[in-house]
């Protein structure tokens, strides 16, 4: 790797750190640059900017995140259940998409919106194909599946703080959150009872 790459990216996990446990504002390349090993003004070189500095480290880490976990309509508990555990092994990525919304300073990575219109075009044509239940939008389905499985992410105010003694078992927790995706996704008409 050329030297330029490697402080590139030391740069990039220094930012990592720094803006998930203080957002952008309360983050400073002071900070970044010390801990990268490099000079405060080599970062605006490559960077411009701490929002743009921001929005690359979240791009990259989502990037990280649409690669390590695979997307299919037909498959939305186990997607639930992919996305629960990277929600709970990635806690500073969860802290930086919640800074990322908290903050709204920066652009919302393209990549991101996309990938979020991609996924609801698919349900919505599930749904179209009767493979899924019809009964929520598409939109509101994948936001559903989405709020479960990253409830027990630590930066959730709810699943961890208001149970933490469910956050011991986690494979319980990966089976309620495929059951409650498979409960949002059943059939419109249930089979009649005999």
């Amino acid at each position: 790797m050329r030297n330029a790459e490697a402080t590139r990216e030391r740069i990039l996990d220094a930012a990592m750190d720094e803006f998930s446990a203080y957002g952008i504002a309360g983050a400073r390349v002071d900070r970044i640059a010390k801990s990268a090993g490099c000079n405060k003004n080599l970062i605006y070189v490559y960077f411009e900017s701490k929002e743009t500095l921001f929005t690359t480290v979240l791009q990259k880490n989502l990037e990280r995140a649409f690669e390590e976990i695979p997307f299919s309509p037909d498959r939305l508990p186990e997607f639930a259940v992919n996305v629960f555990d990277f929600a709970v092994a990635h806690p500073d990525v969860m802290r930086l998409l919640m800074w990322a919304n908290l903050e709204q300073k920066t652009d919302n990575p393209a990549e991101r919106e996309n990938a979020h219109t991609e996924k609801i075009r698919q349900i919505g044509q599930a749904q179209s194909a009767g493979r899924l239940s019809s009964t929520l939008p598409p939109a509101f389905l994948l936001t559903a599946v989405m709020t479960v499985s990253t409830a027990w992410a630590s930066t959730n105010p709810f699943g961890p703080s208001l149970n933490p003694e469910a956050a011991k078992d986690l494979n319980a927790l990966r089976a309620s959150v495929a059951g409650a995706v498979k409960l949002l996704i059943q059939a419109d008409h249930p089979a009649e009872e005999k």
